[in-house]
């Protein structure tokens, strides 16, 4: 064989192993790996540090006349340390309207009512007769977004405010059954056997029917409520 014959056959057979070498290196494998896709973060909605909050009710000749009197009073508020948080008006009377306002001090809240503005201010905006005024120490809500449903505000006097509210903690399942949702509850700042609490309502004929039930006396008589309760249904005009 000459010489030259066998060199290019010497370099034939390195250039094919060389292929075959790279060839299972370059070869390319499918990642099977299952990638979890990412969980949303858990919002807590729940809020239980004590926040003092006004309730003022009172009836007005026209809510559209009202309500941009009652916005023009906002410094005057602010000095006295209220924040505006909702305005809602009643649902079977849309001219009689509830204001809830955040609080930062309580007896400056108080001194609110006395303020010689005020007076002015509510005959300008054409409110009917005295407002009613409660201060309240709210140490539960809920601030999850349930949208534009009806709200409903219950006032009731109990005999022991730690034994309502542990008897209110456990009705919680039996009242979402029912079409009633918690949204707060707390007490007068002065007084807390005079308990107040607003729940939102998914289903108003469950609901309604569920207030004239024995399971719901039943429950009140075993929580040391006194009498009945009052209840003010309304809806959310505005959010603060």
């Amino acid at each position: 064989m000459k010489v030259s014959s066998f060199f290019a056959l010497l370099s034939t057979g390195m250039a094919l192993a060389y292929i075959s070498c790279n060839s299972g290196e370059n070869k390319t494998t499918t990642d099977t790996t299952t990638v979890k896709p990412e969980e949303p973060a858990v919002v807590n909605t729940i809020v239980t540090t004590p926040q003092t909050m006004m309730v003022v009710r009172h009836k007005v000749k026209s809510f559209a006349a009202w309500f941009p009197a009652y916005e023009a009073h906002d410094s005057v508020r602010l000095k006295y340390g209220l924040h505006s948080y909702v305005v809602s008006r009643a649902l079977d009377d849309s001219n009689m309207v509830m204001v809830a306002l955040k609080a930062e001090d309580a007896d400056k809240a108080l001194a609110f009512g006395k303020d010689p503005s005020l007076k002015t201010a509510m005959q300008k905006g054409g409110v009917v007769g005295a407002p009613t005024i409660n201060l309240n120490t709210i140490v539960w809500q809920d601030t999850v977004n349930v949208g534009g449903i009806p709200r409903v505000l219950t006032e009731l006097t109990v005999k022991d405010w730690d034994t309502w509210k542990t008897k209110f903690a456990e009705g919680k399942q039996e009242r979402k059954d029912n079409g009633i949702v918690d949204r707060q509850y707390g007490h007068d700042v002065k007084d807390n056997h005079k308990v107040s609490l607003v729940t939102a309502l998914t289903d108003t004929a469950k609901a309604f029917a569920y207030w004239k039930s024995d399971a719901l006396k039943k429950r009140r008589e075993e929580s040391g409520v006194i009498g009945e309760p009052k209840r003010f249904i309304f809806k959310i005009a505005k959010r603060y």
